[in-house]
């Protein structure tokens, strides 16, 4: 009896001690470790930014026949390098050698009607310088005529200047120098003004030693760039050599589709190891102003809804949306209502939730 009261005593100590234990295990807070912090410190980053870019010639035109005619000879092929003014086709059109004729022979015809009217005019005056001998109105009458014919003979010789200019459009010349970059027509074929004669243009001509590196800028970055500003490129054809070129255009505005702005820079194309039509790679550099809030990418949450900091204020987490700038490597440039020395939290997560207390540990 004796051994049996014994046991049951130890049993009940022991399922008494074990129940404390699970008591005290309950009421044990574990904490949490305390999080890394950083002051929030303003400071200059210099990133870039790559975006593709186009090489165009610097100047373009499409040259197409004034007027319908025939193509008589082409001085010029494709690869052919002109100076400004240089031939480089003649047209032949009949029709206009038959009108210029024509209208010479008028404007002959009117120059002898202007003559005779002026000298019978002059010989009334002088007569009437006597008086009695010329009445006013034969005076009037001679002055009148001989005004009219003046006055046709300017029209006929306007109507001959303009059929020997339209003439003067059967000699197609360079606008500028450059390259031909493409010839549509054969020695014989019918040509006139664009889908009158036909629709494609007799030469393309291209500026081919100087260049133009067009690129779109988005909107983020529109403010970083100037008239100075200076970028590198590449293009496929010579993945060894990278080019320079500095700013020389802004648009100024904003293309509605794609959010961006144009930009342009002038290439010195000298030695033609570029092409028109290569497509570039672009490195943009991007240099940043020294008031600006830069801190790690692991201290930005990007949420669903918006990016945000977690700040923290009297050991209470404190959630500040902010506005993303450019980044470089593992910072980040951003905006937002902070202030210097800010107190942020390095590796910031969701599971910091808005409010919360937090325990902290400074390391700048």
């Amino acid at each position: 009896m004796s051994l049996i009261i014994f046991v049951s005593t130890l049993q009940s100590c022991g399922s008494s001690n074990a129940n404390e234990e699970t008591r005290q295990k309950k009421n044990e807070v574990v904490e949490a470790p305390a999080l890394e912090t950083f002051n929030l410190k303003s400071g200059q980053l210099n990133s870039s930014f790559q975006v593709p870019g186009e090489l165009m010639s610097f100047q373009q035109v499409d040259l197409y026949a004034k007027v319908n005619s025939f193509i008589k000879k082409l001085y010029v092929d494709v690869g052919s390098e002109v100076k400004t003014g240089q031939v480089l086709a003649v047209m032949e059109a009949p029709e206009i050698n038959s009108q210029l004729s024509a209208a010479d022979a008028k404007l002959k015809s009117q120059e002898a009607i202007y003559i005779a009217s002026k000298a019978t005019y002059d010989r009334l005056l002088e007569t009437s310088k006597t008086p009695g001998t010329v009445s006013p109105n034969d005076l009037d009458v001679a002055l009148a005529k001989e005004k009219s014919d003046l006055s046709q003979l300017e029209a006929d010789k306007a109507a001959y200047k303009e059929i020997a200019d339209t003439k003067n459009y059967l000699e197609i010349r360079a606008p500028f120098s450059g390259v031909i970059s493409a010839r549509n027509v054969s020695a014989g074929a019918y040509v006139g003004p664009s889908g009158k004669g036909s629709d494609l243009p007799i030469f393309t001509l291209q500026e081919q030693k100087k260049l133009r590196l067009v690129i779109s800028v988005p909107e983020a970055y529109a403010s970083y760039l100037s008239g100075k500003s200076s970028v590198s490129f590449t293009v496929k054809g010579l993945p060894n050599q990278i080019f320079k070129a500095t700013v020389s255009r802004l648009a100024g505005a904003l293309d509605t589709k794609l959010r961006a702005q144009r930009t342009e820079m002038d290439i010195d194309n000298s030695s033609k190891k570029l092409l028109p039509g290569m497509v570039a790679e672009v490195s943009v550099p991007l240099t940043g102003t020294a008031n600006t809030f830069i801190v790690p990418k692991t201290a930005v949450v990007n949420s669903t809804v918006k990016p945000f900091v977690i700040k923290v204020i009297n050991n209470k987490a404190q959630w500040v949306n902010i506005q993303l700038g450019r980044t470089d490597h593992n910072k980040q440039e951003i905006f937002g209502n902070l202030s210097l020395n800010d107190t942020l939290i390095k590796i910031a997560t969701e599971e910091i939730r808005d409010g919360a207390d937090v325990k902290t540990v400074l390391k700048n």
